[in-house]
């Protein structure tokens, strides 16, 4: 029995070292979040909650890691065999698994200060991408930080779980194998049972009718200190294990919606007006003097919403690129964690690029990195662009990251090809997808900024290199022709975050500039990416087939705006904000000043029903339409 209780030991130190380790990693992300926490009247008893929550839920991955070792000495102990090997063994097995995760919690440093959320499955949509998702790890020095970490601690838990090894087998050879006696047998037996019940229970995490959720985390107002409180590995394990049943592969929100297109149809001669559409990475509207940042970060933005008609309350679809594309180019919502562009089978898809090529647009699209990034060189060729350009077009030595060239290269590039495609007598419509804004952040040393961080030094040089694409395209014959429009892919974190949802993710500017043919106009109507075509449309005087879900922002109103991200829905009207999770059944009804929430629910039941019914029609339609094929021009569409 003396051995069986060494080997209990042994297992029982390795278990309670993981979880201090765990611990240390959500101390670091609670040092790298503490700024939100600024103002914020809180007792060091509610501050500290959040680590015994993370507790809570750490117990519950160590137990996962610890039951089949747990298992194996069990059954060895009743045969009386404490061999080395087995312990060798053990500690192998744990020196893996753990180390595993330690890589999960070290990466979710970074991915937290980023997307305020934690890592979740969606990051296994980034593995076909090995050689970007390397780059953007040792380019960035907050990834390469968060390496060298991962590294630090792993060595240090391989070194003392060898230590607890050799000690267990130095102690258990000291002992003489004990003779065979039932009470002991039976006492090892009960014990080994109840043992491996605790841990079943631990990997529970809970007694009642359902398993531990991530919900178990939320205790207080303070969002921070709730996403504390959630494990990575824990919330990595559940989303995929949530994404890979088969009724969550797909949203299930309410019951499907027939859609019906609608015949759209413009007064007035198209203008044969050129369209240059600029997806402007990781631009917030929070980053802009224009909606109150003080940084003095984008004064050519800034000056440019007064000559635009500029939405000053207007929200991307999701939050990443591929679901900016695919709204804004086809008025469909992101839905969720889906990137609607991979797959082995493409869709068709009926929006802007299709109808100006109808009209005798030349179309064209313009990428700072590899044209087989997020399958866009497949998609977009498929549905309506002519000619793609991407970091294959370009010289070698412009490529700065792993993402390829910096934007004022790539405005540089995309000039003299829409000087010649305009030379070739028919309209043209260019989107460019700029990318200097997103990590690893590559800043020029002659680039002269106000700030000092890279972080606000790269979206002066953003703002900089779209004042001389402009400045230089006014040069240009087709300027006076031209369309220019800015719109933000989808946001960042700015300032402190008062939801799951921080809105300064999704709150956006979109600006239509054409001093020649367009008023300046400030315009505080909602509007979101899916109501960018119809709105262009508009303008060009073109009659079309409306197969999406946008409106011409310039005649009608929207109620509400419905957005996503990886794992919530999102939906505002003029002074409301919804959030829903559907993977943990949760909602919230906050309130909200010019797309910035305030912290403090919202009882409003009338209003809570509202905005989901709206918001969840929307979601589950799309999906209706593009599961069933819906979504080109016609049942056996094929593009030219």
């Amino acid at each position: 029995m003396k051995r069986y209780l060494y080997a209990l030991r042994y297992l029982v130190s390795i278990h309670l070292l993981g979880l201090l380790f765990f611990a240390a990693f959500r101390w670091i992300l609670f040092l790298q979040g503490y700024d939100y926490l600024a103002g914020e009247n809180l007792s060091f008893l509610t501050r500290a909650e959040a680590f015994v929550r993370g507790l809570w839920l750490d117990n519950v991955v160590t137990c996962y890691i610890m039951i089949l070792p747990l298992t194996v000495v069990s059954i060895c102990a009743l045969m009386g065999y404490y061999g080395r090997g087995l312990f060798r063994a053990v500690n192998i097995f744990f020196s893996l698994f753990y180390v595993l995760a330690f890589a999960i919690s070290a990466s979710d440093i970074p991915y937290f200060a980023y997307f305020f959320k934690h890592i979740n499955a969606s990051i296994f949509n980034w593995f076909g991408y090995t050689g970007t998702t390397l780059g953007l790890m040792f380019g960035e020095f907050s990834y390469i930080v968060a390496f060298v970490l991962f590294l630090a601690l792993s060595v240090l838990f391989v070194y003392l779980a060898h230590l607890l090894r050799k000690r267990t087998s130095r102690d258990l050879q000291r002992i003489a194998a004990e003779k065979f006696h039932w009470r002991n047998e039976v006492l090892t037996l009960l014990a080994s049972i109840v043992l491996i019940g605790g841990c079943l229970f631990g990997i529970r995490g809970r007694v009642g009718y359902n398993p531990i959720k991530v919900s178990a985390a939320y205790y207080c107002n303070n969002t921070f200190l709730n996403q504390l409180g959630v494990s990575p590995s824990f919330n990595l394990l559940r989303s995929w294990l949530e994404a890979s049943k088969s009724e969550n592969r797909e949203i299930d929100l309410m019951d499907d919606r027939e859609a019906i297109a609608r015949r759209v149809e413009n007064p007035g001669e198209p203008t044969r007006q050129n369209v240059v559409l600029v997806f402007m990475e990781s631009m917030s509207a929070e980053l802009m003097g224009h909606f109150g940042n003080p940084w003095h970060l984008t004064p050519f933005l800034d000056t440019l919403a007064t000559k635009s008609l500029c939405f000053n309350r207007f929200f991307s679809a999701g939050t990443h690129t591929n679901h900016a594309i695919h709204s804004t180019l086809y008025s469909y919502p992101a839905l969720m964690k889906r990137n609607s562009m991979k797959g082995a089978v493409i869709p068709f898809f009926a929006g802007l690029p299709t109808i100006l090529q109808d009209n005798g647009y030349t179309t064209l699209f313009f990428m700072t990195h590899e044209s087989q990034y997020d399958n866009m060189n497949g998609y977009l060729r498929t549905n309506g662009f002519d000619r793609i350009f991407a970091q294959e077009d370009y010289p070698r030595e412009k490529v700065v990251n792993s993402f390829g060239v910096q934007d004022d290269f790539l405005y540089q590039y995309a000039l003299p090809v829409l000087t010649q495609t305009a030379r070739e007598g028919k309209p043209f419509f260019a989107a460019l997808l700029s990318v200097s804004n997103h990590p690893p952040y590559v800043v020029p040393a002659d680039f002269k900024a106000r700030n000092k961080t890279d972080e606000l030094r790269i979206v002066e040089f953003a703002d900089h290199a779209l004042q001389e694409f402009i400045e230089q395209a006014r040069q240009e014959e087709w300027f006076d022709n031209t369309i220019f429009v800015f719109v933000g892919d989808h946001g960042k974190i700015v300032g402190t975050p008062r939801s799951d949802m921080p809105l300064s993710f999704n709150h956006v500017p979109l600006l239509i500039y054409a001093p020649s043919s367009i008023e300046p106009r400030q315009i505080d109507d909602l509007g979101g990416q899916t109501d960018i075509a119809p709105t262009l449309l508009g303008l060009l005087h073109i009659d079309y087939t409306n197969n999406g879900f946008g409106v011409d922002l310039l005649r009608e109103k929207r109620p509400a705006v419905v957005f996503t991200s990886d794992d919530a829905v999102g939906c505002v009207n003029d002074s409301l904000f919804y959030i829903y999770k559907p993977k943990d059944n949760q909602e919230w009804l906050l309130s909200h000043e010019r797309a910035v929430e305030q912290s403090g629910g919202v009882t409003d039941e009338s209003a809570r029903q509202s905005l989901r019914d709206y918001s969840f029609s929307i979601l589950q339609t799309a999906q209706y339409l593009m599961s069933n094929s819906l979504t080109g021009k016609y049942i056996g569409y094929q593009p030219r």
